[in-house]
């Protein structure tokens, strides 16, 4: 069961922001900051649900602002302007020894939270991040293609998942409207930052990253990739499953975030 809770944080140049966040598990167990992706909250709430309920943590997943019909504050218009909206959200909730998990989208906000140094940050998990430039491996162009397209290149086995945008509830087809818009704010089309590759270099945070096999958004070498410019990151790939392995696999996913305690990404929460 889920609890919601509306904060407001102040942000510089920004003023206050009003994020609604979703929390699941123990309030006392370890916590995990899980960042959704494109698809908004929704393509991370099962997942959290389920990480939350096998290991006795607590998982807190923040709606970014302009996603699921919530407000944008019209100067928050980058992916690091949001990384530093849940560092100070992070700071106001005075929680340590948090590990942040993103997908897609979310994971550059992870990787731009972590490039922050917070002592409140103990380890990042990067599931098919984007955000990156990689020369021969560009991020697909989602603003080009249809929705089936999407979910042709998003998923390993992309019949469950499939829908028909038209069918949906005009609410629905609103909120769905004002997420594509916030990805094209914040991500813009190229959905990578030219300045990101080389600054993940002077991260030194335990980091683990996991690709889906079939990812058709970010292939494995773009992967690969990602993991290589980061000093002391493991990758690992996830078999039959492709951009969005917490909907897909979440099995995998909950095994190799858990196995990853090896590597002290979570060791604590053991």
């Amino acid at each position: 069961m889920a609890t919601t809770a509306q904060h407001t944080v102040s942000l510089d140049g920004v003023g206050p922001v009003e994020v609604s966040v979703a929390g699941y598990g123990d309030g006392d167990g370890q916590p995990f900051l899980l960042l959704h992706g494109g698809p908004g909250p929704q393509s991370v709430t099962g997942f959290a649900e389920k990480f939350a309920a096998a290991h006795d943590v607590r998982v807190l997943v923040p709606t970014h602002p302009g996603f699921g019909g919530t407000d944008r504050p019209e100067a928050l218009t980058t992916v690091s302007g949001l990384a530093a909206l849940y560092g100070a959200l992070l700071d106001q909730l005075a929680l340590t020894d948090v590990t942040v998990i993103g997908n897609s989208i979310g994971g550059w906000i992870t990787a731009e939270i972590a490039l922050l140094k917070s002592p409140r940050v103990s380890g990042i998990v990067l599931i098919d991040a984007v955000g990156i430039e990689v020369p021969g491996h560009p991020v697909a162009d989602f603003f080009s293609l249809t929705m089936d397209q999407v979910f042709g290149l998003t998923f390993h086995n992309p019949e469950p998942f499939r829908i028909d945008p038209t069918t949906l509830p005009p609410a629905a087809q609103a909120i769905a409207a004002g997420n594509r818009t916030a990805i094209a704010v914040y991500a813009g089309s190229a959905m990578a930052d030219p300045t990101l590759v080389g600054r993940l270099g002077s991260l030194e945070i335990p980091t683990l990253v996991l690709w889906g096999e079939s990812d058709g958004i970010v292939d494995v070498d773009y992967g690969r990739a990602y993991a290589a410019a980061i000093p002391q990151a493991q990758f690992q790939l996830l078999p039959e499953t492709g951009h969005s392995p917490q909907l897909e696999t979440p099995d995998q996913v909950t095994h190799a975030i858990w196995d990853s305690a090896d590597m002290d990404v979570t060791a604590s929460a053991r």
